[in-house]
């Protein structure tokens, strides 16, 4: 299969040759034989490039932590300005724009509504919406495929870094997919083109799509990691070390006062499909935790279709807040430039995730909700805007 990065040349939208051209990108921003976006424009005679653009983690994946910001430069390589999306500003400037006539997007997502690339790329939609300037997307794979939405379709009072806009945890969208629900719901009269994928199916993992992986972010390393995380990246919301710092990020977890054998027997209680948890010791290397000696487990997937990352990641949460209650910490704000909501509460979209499991909820009741909530937003609305 190809992406809209091997394609954009052929695909380019008519009206928009010659134009002055800015690129969003990140590391993962490449082609089937590894060249980078950046690269690809440069070279390209439908426009000309002026411009480079980045997200969190920056253009080439500089900032290795969560909620690192990094200021603007000039590339080396091209010579190109090169401005900060995460920093002061997540939204590009009037004077970030005024040379560009397209913003071109091509950044590689991962499937979960709170990795923050979507909500730059609406937040580029918006600003070019309000300068009167064209936006092209560029498609790629989501890593989990496109059958399968999962978790809580996000409450608006939650609106945040991690979620601006109503959609599930687990979309099951592409990313020019999300595109086309953002333009049509909210930006209406947006000049907006998308440069779709070929040979993709619905039912592709990342594996199955003979493209190569490339971090999209320093803690997402394969295209595992982008399975467990629509659950696990809850436990950032947590006490609880969800694995940075470890060469398999959302892949292990825990903290110093778990016990991973007892652990492990209480998540066997749910009988989680798709899924075997493995007790191990761990030592974090840098966040949480840093250079303690962590009880936890690690998430073994056995089957990628059974398995429920986000109802997996619930009941992590769930086993260590009714297991240690004394020692169990939801973190507090600040978290992703929100200052007053609780960190977890803007993960999952509500406040009813978080209270339930301090309800004592059973965990096949909390699913009930989520999974109606997921029904509604795909009949509603998700299917409108399905390419493939």
């Amino acid at each position: 299969m190809q992406n809209g990065l091997d394609i954009f040349e052929k695909n380019w939208p008519g009206k928009l040759k010659g134009a002055q051209v800015g690129l969003v990108v990140h590391p993962a921003s490449v082609s089937r034989r590894l060249g980078h976006a950046g690269d690809c424009f440069i070279k390209s005679r439908r426009f000309e490039l002026k411009a480079l653009f980045g997200p969190q983690h920056g253009i080439r994946g500089e900032t290795q932590d969560n909620m690192i910001e990094w200021k603007g430069f000039r590339d080396k390589k091209t010579g190109l300005p090169v401005y900060s999306l995460y920093s002061n500003t997540r939204k590009p400037g009037p004077s970030m724009l005024k040379d560009i006539d397209v913003l071109a997007i091509d950044m590689q997502d991962v499937g979960s509504r709170y990795y923050t690339f979507i909500w730059t790329m609406e937040l580029c939609m918006q600003a070019c919406d309000e300068m009167n300037k064209s936006v092209v997307i560029l498609d790629r794979p989501n890593p989990l495929g496109g059958n399968v939405t999962e978790g809580p379709v996000l409450d608006t009072a939650y609106s945040s870094f991690v979620g601006q806009r109503p959609m599930p945890v687990r979309h099951g969208m592409t990313i020019c997919e999300i595109g086309s629900y953002l333009k049509n719901e909210f930006y209406p009269s947006l000049s907006f083109h998308i440069v779709p994928m070929k040979g993709w199916s619905r039912k592709m993992y990342f594996d199955e799509t003979g493209l190569p992986w490339v971090m999209p972010s320093p803690n997402m390393p394969t295209p595992y990691t982008a399975i467990v995380y629509p659950g696990m990246c809850l436990l950032e919301a947590t006490n609880l070390s969800e694995g940075r710092g470890t060469t398999r990020p959302f892949e292990i977890f825990g903290a110093p006062f778990i016990d991973p054998d007892q652990l492990v027997k209480h998540l066997g209680k749910f009988k989680l499909p798709g899924v075997i948890f493995r007790p191990l010791y761990f030592q974090p290397t840098f966040q949480k935790h840093a250079g303690k000696l962590c009880g936890g487990a690690q998430i073994h997937v056995t089957n990628m279709e059974k398995f429920k990352p986000f109802k997996t990641g619930v009941a992590v949460i769930k086993a260590v807040h009714d297991l240690y209650p004394e020692q169990f910490k939801w973190k507090q704000p600040p978290y992703e430039y929100e200052t007053k909501k609780m960190p977890v509460d803007i993960l999952a979209g509500t406040d009813r995730l978080r209270k339930d499991i301090e309800n004592g909820r059973p965990l096949d009741r909390m699913e009930d909700w989520w999974t109606e909530q997921c029904k509604e937003f795909n009949k509603k609305v998700r299917k409108r805007y399905l390419i493939y």
